[in-house]
C-alpha cells in the first residue's frame, strides 16, 4: 500500500468517526483544519485507524506526528 492509498482509505474512517463527508485529507492536513477533530474524536480516529491497519501506535509516536502525513509515515512504517 503506498501513501495515496493510505490517504484515501484514512478519508472514508475519518469520514466514518467524525460523521463528516464534506472532509477533504492532504497530507499536511492537521486537527486544527477540520473542526470535528478534537481530543475524544482523536482518540476514536487512533482505534479505528489502528483496526482499519491492524497496527498498534505508541503514545510516542501518537504524540509525535503533526500532520496527517506523519500519521501514515508511521502506518507504513508498521
Amino acid at each position: 500500500m503506498n501513501r495515496d492509498e493510505i490517504l484515501a482509505k484514512l478519508t472514508t474512517i475519518f469520514h466514518d468517526e467524525l460523521d463528516n463527508d464534506e472532509i477533504v485529507l492532504h497530507f499536511d492536513t492537521t486537527a486544527e483544519d477540520i473542526e470535528e477533530w478534537d481530543s475524544l474524536s482523536h482518540i476514536q480516529l487512533i482505534v479505528a485507524v489502528e483496526k482499519a491497519f491492524k497496527v498498534r501506535f505508541t503514545s510516542s509516536e501518537i504524540q509525535s506526528w503533526n500532520n496527517v502525513g506523519e500519521m501514515i509515515d508511521c502506518i507504513l512504517s508498521k
